[in-house]
């Protein structure tokens, strides 16, 4: 009887709790737990507010690199154009756009994992996608959490090269390629490896030279025809110079910066994701086979293609590293599945450890502070601006401002790091002292300026700043943002005297 019940209660288990729900419901769990808990914050991070702002503004009929100016494809900005014209211009649209693409990386992760291992292994995979994303600063918008899941879903696409419909999968995941490059070029070693693969299977299969070589080419229009779409755009525009400079020579004028690449701090940030990789390796090769080793490979080579990913720019910020995720939790799965007593205790004490790593209870702090400083600084800089005149100008704090405030914009370089970023003197097309100053000609209702600088700062721009504001501006107020307090200051005529 004891050998019935204990075999029996599995199969009961699976039976009330189908394989894909129990998928779903921690999936579900883990995207409410590292990411709902930021809707609606208006200035989570830094780069979003832009991607954000100028999204919004597409709506409006502006264009990215000629009306806003950022070196970012014209993808991501279409995606946040798409996300605000269905849900309005506040912050929730993107941030549940962005929340649906997480998901989808994460069940993405999960088929994959299933391929290597157990269900238990699997669901593990599945939550430490959401978890090391938001770990790495994809809890709101960034680029990555649009971007990796086009890249597993390429992975799923090619990951086998002998099925008799293999050259229409990877046609495919070639097209997904364009698109993910159209979020962020630096996944082009990603798609080369995925196009590499797909074209070695077409080898095996005994394809001639000939045939590689029309395949390739195939699979290349595949690849950039998003991106020729979008040249051609703006050649029938008459702005093909704004786009080839902001897409393409721009990256190459940015200076790196002291950190580099390989910046000791940040990398630490890295270590709990490359040991778990490492694990897997040991795992899988000294202590056992893979469960398919071939496509276990096939995950190991996508790892090394998705770090060149990562530190393909001069400059590697901690949420580059998300590009890494899914290939090195794949590669991590033999760890995971290990057929042990204590498996389900380890699996439970991994996703512990980066959920600490993540601190939900620290984030809610920070997001309740975002919200209560972006409700503040609006009130004191909203009566002093307007929509046609007396713009506001953000010269370090966030681009959410802009929106918030209901203000005019005094410049196409909206995002404060392009004009006091020391690392952005030669990359921007101007100079950056001469627009501040252009800036300052037209006499900003208020300037938001920051207490401390979180990039190397432009000492000519700095030099324009200070002037201006001895001259003609007061400083009226401070509020708390990321460890550091942003300054709002009003020009002197539109200060009621008192008295």
């Amino acid at each position: 009887m004891a050998s019935i019940s204990t075999t029996a209660k599995p199969a009961l288990v699976k039976a009330v709790l189908p394989e894909w729900l129990v998928a779903a419901a921690v999936i579900l769990f883990f995207t409410a737990l590292t990411r709902f808990l930021w809707f609606g914050d208006p200035i989570i991070d830094f780069d979003e507010q832009l991607y954000s702002f100028v999204g919004w503004r597409m709506t409006q009929g502006e264009l990215p690199f000629v009306d806003l100016w950022d070196r970012k494809p014209f993808g991501l900005f279409a995606l946040f154009a798409i996300a605000h014209g269905i849900g309005g211009p506040g912050p929730a649209a993107y941030q549940v756009m962005a929340s649906l693409f997480a998901m989808a990386g994460s069940a993405l992760t999960y088929i994959l994992a299933r391929d290597l291992a157990g269900r238990l292994a699997s669901c593990t995979a599945a939550a430490l996608y959401l978890l090391f994303m938001a770990l790495y600063g994809s809890y709101g918008g960034q680029s990555e959490i649009f971007h990796v899941p086009l890249m597993v879903a390429m992975a799923l696409l090619v990951r086998d090269p002998q099925r008799a419909d293999a050259g229409m999968r990877t046609c495919g995941a070639m097209l997904l390629g364009g698109l993910a490059l159209q979020i962020k070029y630096t996944v082009l070693p990603q798609c080369l490896f995925f196009g590499l693969y797909a074209l070695w299977g077409q080898f095996r299969s005994g394809a001639s030279p000939a045939r590689l070589a029309r395949i390739a080419a195939v699979y290349g229009i595949l690849g950039v025809l998003p991106t020729a779409l979008v040249a051609l755009f703006y050649l029938a525009q008459g702005h093909l110079d704004a786009f080839v400079f902001a897409n393409f020579l721009s990256f190459f004028d940015r200076m790196p910066s002291a950190s580099g690449r390989f910046d000791a701090h940040r990398l630490t940030l890295l270590f709990p994701l490359l040991l778990i990789a490492a694990y897997g390796v040991y795992t899988a090769f000294p202590i056992k086979r893979a469960r398919n080793m071939d496509r276990y490979l096939f995950h190991i080579g996508w790892m090394v293609a998705a770090f060149l990913t990562v530190v393909l720019p001069a400059t590697v910020y901690p949420y580059y590293y998300g590009a890494l995720v899914p290939p090195a939790i794949l590669v991590a799965t033999p760890f995971m599945d290990r057929a042990s007593p204590l498996r389900l205790t380890a699996c439970a004490l991994l996703v512990a450890a980066i959920i600490t790593g993540v601190s939900p209870v620290k984030r809610l702090a920070f997001t309740r502070e975002h919200r209560e400083t972006a409700r503040e600084i609006t009130a004191a800089i909203a009566p002093y601006v307007g929509r046609d005149r007396d713009c506001l100008y953000v010269f370090d704090g966030p681009v959410a401002l802009y929106r918030l405030t209901d203000s005019c914009v005094p410049s196409r370089f909206v995002y404060p790091d392009h004009l006091n970023n020391k690392l952005e003197e030669h990359a921007l097309g101007v100079d950056q002292a001469a627009e501040v100053a252009r800036i300052f000609s037209h006499r900003p209702g208020a300037v938001v300026t920051a207490s401390r600088a979180v990039t190397p700062q432009s000492a000519r721009s700095q030099a324009v700043l200070h002037a201006a504001l001895r001259a003609h501006y007061t400083r009226v107020s401070s509020f708390p943002n990321y460890n550091r307090r942003l300054i709002v200051w009003i020009r002197n005529d539109k200060l009621v005297p008192t008295g």
